[in-house]
């Protein structure tokens, strides 16, 4: 007999090491009908399970699960990132706390080797974690991006790119992190709203220049007034890049300052010379319409600067102290000076020289560094750089021809603007944890890249070497995860089988970091794209549409969740929320799908009890009772739609097919309908419902197994005591239904239909009345039809117990003092004199439709206001209209039965 309640935590841990110590994780050998395979995007070696990495992985194992039932030979690979500059700050903050030297005193090797120890000690908890949450991935192919076998297909891509030609060293801007002394990617940048301000500089114009500025205008925007200038003013939130301005740009349509072109201005504090260029980047309507250009601080300066050829002079060093290397017109007094500090004594110095002539306050928006936490630099550093342009135009080829598709559609449009618009990307990060560039130097600078050092001396003609210091981005690595983890440059029998792989499942936030990559060196090294299809996963914010963060306190961890509610509860809201970008997650929603849970295994327990066991034999086509005839059918259109909405990618759709299916149809119908035959004397149809009831239950149980795998598998255990034996062991194992077309019946649909509509009908409106719960109120079916009146005295005992009335009959017109309504196109009245206050009904439900009437106009009134809708986030715009909805809704429903009340007297 099952237990009362289903106990997550004594049954999950004991069910996951069943499933792994049998191998049904790993891909089929023989006897599978075809190949699905899927690569699990490799989080941080350093992290720990968050809600994002349960929604991520949810789905991919909903879909793993579901295709290993199908009979498939199902890859799913696992594996994690060495999250270069995340696991060394780790280590570093671990050497730190524990007293030891800092990583330079300690030397490369001795560091790497403290980094590989915290690794083989602390690096696998979000691989434990992921367990927890139930996802089946072979493990025993589990991959780390600094495995043996990813560095070698990582020095052998680097090298044939520098061969094709692909990858160069070049001075470009990098975004610099000047607490870890590395560049970083733009996904690494957290842009922070900080205090600033703007100061305003007045440049003054070199040999005499003088020029008429308008300062008063007409109503038609007509300068009216001029002052004579010898100056341009420019405006910057950064005064320390100053020191390295080598131009000002105008736009060249801006009448102010047409005549200055080609001019040149004399900075400030360096003397230096620069000339005014008219240049596009330029808005005339921001601040005094000018801009300093400093190339080597500033991304859309250097491009200033590319076009109109200026030098690019760094004026910060590694550590962002400015430094006089490239500027000796800088003073010394500066050279070291901290960056604040420098942005202070300038600004002083401005104002004490008088060409200070404004200090704007303001609020902007200032690059940190996700994990230093410092404001980040635009630096030009010598790096390494893959040409991507040339990369991307087979990547974009390959998703407009369709030979990957994004679902949804709609997040191709990000792929293509990014792809359209590439830059070169920068793979060099001055790190020692990741992989080391297989480049190396001769004393007089020139550069070998072979796979080995051996071959990088031969190319030397034998010279003495020096490797390059720097590592690859992490995402170099990460790029290649579709064919590296199954052993390229290798011709193993795993690329031969799951290349291309069949779906990615991944967050917007990475289409370019991660996807665009992976196609770009798919089709590169492949001659084929890495996945057929991508599909995007919303982002997990708080209920109210709020970003989580552990600042606000709404972070919902998702082992906290697990140990209290369990994974299924998790999984399957996850799952049913999974069709918005912006997933509202509470935990009691969670709970409520924990109650899901709790109603199915109340069914089989039900079941159970009224012994409902498999029998040897059972066909559910031959089944006679009108009940088992439609429970097949529903239960064969539920197959078709969580089928068809899996193989789409649409698991909200899935959820919900299976969600309606289970509570609404299986267990407030079917088994309410069973009752009766169960407590009957026709034992044959007994003997049938029971069948009926045992083989349903199981086919539910493998519909709903790749959404909630724990009670559905520790369901299918413990109903396999009793009754006939199965052929699959475990459900994991088990295959998928696939009902026929012949399984649904229009006669018992019909029928059961009609029943369900009326008695849903009546509970409707006792609810709309007030009902009292213990009264039963006679039903009259009005002038009923031949096929009316035969259900209603077939299904007359069902009607009296499912709708709670006293009495079914049938009349020419509807009896006095009762209501009345139409249902399955016919008309039916519930008497309800004497049994309702009709005066206080009346009067409770003018009151209901007077507080949704007051809703009604706070909302329009809120969604009238220009400035609401301008201003208000569009989660609160759509929360606003949804109130709105149901607002006008529910008035409408309470009008209907207001009125069906004055009908009454």
């Amino acid at each position: 007999m099952l237990e009362k309640t289903f106990d997550p935590k004594a049954a999950e841990g004991r069910i996951y090491a069943q499933w792994e110590a049998s191998g049904v994780f790993a891909p089929k050998t023989e006897g599978a009908e075809g190949a699905y395979s899927i690569v699990i995007p490799p989080p941080n070696v350093t992290g720990s399970l968050h809600i994002g990495h349960a929604l991520n992985n949810t789905l991919q194992d909903i879909l793993a699960r579901y295709h290993r039932m199908r009979g498939k030979s199902v890859l799913w690979l696992p594996g994690t990132d060495h999250a270069g500059i995340a696991t060394q700050m780790v280590v570093e903050r671990q050497l730190a706390a524990a007293g030891n030297v800092g990583r330079r005193d300690m030397g490369r090797e001795a560091f790497i080797e403290k980094v590989w120890e915290w690794k083989a000690e602390s690096g696998g908890t979000i691989v434990q974690q992921l367990r927890r949450l139930g996802a089946s991935c072979d493990w025993s192919r589990e991959r780390f991006t600094l495995d043996e076998g990813l560095n070698a297909a990582v020095r052998k891509v680097f090298v044939q790119l520098h061969r094709d030609g692909l990858i160069y060293r070049d001075k470009r801007l990098v975004n610099w992190d000047p607490q870890f002394q590395t560049a970083i990617s733009d996904l690494e940048v957290e842009q922070r709203e900080v205090e600033g301000a703007y100061w305003h500089f007045a440049y003054p114009l070199a040999d005499g220049v003088t020029f008429e500025y308008p300062v008063a205008f007409d109503d038609e925007g007509k300068a009216t007034e001029f002052e004579t200038r010898d100056f341009i003013v420019v405006a910057t939130t950064r005064p320390e890049t100053m020191l390295g301005d080598t131009g000002v740009a105008v736009h060249p349509d801006d009448e102010r300052y047409q005549g200055l072109v080609g001019k040149s201005v004399i900075l400030p504090i360096t003397g230096r010379r620069i000339p005014i260029v008219a240049d596009d980047y330029a808005d005339p309507t921001k601040g005094s319409g000018a801009v300093k250009i400093t190339p080597a601080h500033d991304f859309n300066d250097f491009g200033v600067g590319k076009r109109a050829g200026f030098q690019a002079l760094n004026v910060l060093d590694a550590f962002a102290r400015i430094t006089t290397a490239d500027t000796p017109d800088i003073p010394a007094e500066y050279d070291g000076m901290d960056r604040f500090a420098a942005r202070k004594a300038i600004v002083a110095r401005a104002e004490e020289e008088g060409w200070l002539r404004e200090i704007e306050k303001t609020r902007h928006v200032v690059p940190h560094g996700d994990r230093s936490g410092v404001v980040i630099e635009p630096w030009l550093t010598d790096q390494w750089y893959v040409d991507a342009h040339t990369l991307a135009q087979p990547a974009l080829k390959a998703v407009e021809t369709g030979d990957t598709v994004f679902e949804p559609k709609s997040y191709e449009k990000i792929y293509f603007e990014w792809l359209r618009n590439i830059e070169p990307w920068c793979i060099s990060r001055q790190l020692w944890w990741g992989h080391r560039i297989p480049a190396w130097y001769d004393a007089d600078g020139n550069i070998y890249v072979a796979e080995t050092e051996a071959e990088a001396v031969a190319q030397a003609g034998g010279k003495a070497l020096t490797q390059d210091e720097d590592v690859l981005d992490t995402w170099f690595s990460s790029a290649l995860w579709p064919f590296s983890t199954m052993g390229w440059p290798e011709k193993t029998e795993d690329l031969e089988r799951f290349y291309p792989t069949s779906d990615l499942v991944t967050a917007a936030d990475i289409i370019f970091f991660w996807v665009a990559r992976m196609m770009m060196m798919g089709l590169h090294f492949m001659d084929e794209v890495p996945f057929k299809r991508v599909i995007i996963n919303g982002l997990v914010r708080d209920e109210k549409g709020q970003k989580m963060s552990k600042s606000k306190g709404n972070v919902i961890d998702p082992l906290v969740i697990i140990d209290e509610l369990g994974a299924d509860p998790l999984r399957f809201t996850m799952a049913i929320l999974s069709g918005t970008r912006d997933i509202k997650l509470s935990k009691q929603r969670i709970e409520g799908y924990r109650n899901f849970g709790t109603k199915l295994w109340n069914a089989a327990r039900f079941s159970e009890m009224n012994e409902a066991v498999r029998v040897e034999g059972f066909d559910p086509a031959t089944v006679e009772q009108t009940i088992n005839r439609w429970v097949r059918g529903e239960l064969t259109k539920a197959e078709r739609a969580v089928s068809e909405a899996v193989e789409g990618g649409r698991f909200d759709d899935a959820a919900s097919a299976l969600y309606k299916f289970v509570w609404n149809v299986f267990c407030d119908w079917y088994l309410e309908l069973a009752k009766p035959v169960f407590n009957g004397a026709d034992e044959a149809a007994k003997a049938e419902t029971r069948a009926m009831t045992a083989w349903t239950l199981d086919q539910t149980l493998k519909l709903l197994h790749p959404v909630m795998p724990f009670i559905t598998e520790e369901l299918w255990a413990e109903l396999g005591k009793d009754g006939a034996p199965r052929e699959e062991a475990t459900l994991i194992g088990a295959a998928w239904p696939v009902l026929p077309d012949s399984f649904i019946d229009s006669e018992a649909e019909a029928e059961i239909g009609w029943l369900v509509d009326l008695v849903g009908e009546v509970r409707g409106l006792r609810a709309e009345m007030n009902v009292p719960p213990g009264a039963k109120p006679p039903l009259t079916f009005v002038a009923p039809d031949a096929v009316t009146s035969d259900r209603a005295t077939r299904h007359r005992d069902l009607i009296l117990t499912l709708a709670r009335v006293s009495d079914v009959a049938s009349a020419d017109a509807a009896p006095a003092g009762a209501v009345t309504f139409v249902s399955g196109g016919s008309a039916a009245a519930l008497s309800l004199a004497g049994i309702i206050d009709l005066t206080a009904e009346k009067a409770r439900l003018t009151n209901q439709i007077s507080a949704f009437e007051s809703d009604i106009g706070h909302v329009m009134k809120k969604l009238g206001n220009p400035n609401f809708v301008e201003r208000a986030a569009p989660a609160v715009i759509d929360e606003q209209r949804a109130k709105l909805a149901e607002a006008e809704a529910g008035k409408a429903r309470l009008e209907a039965a207001l009125a069906r009340l004055a009908d009454l007297g």
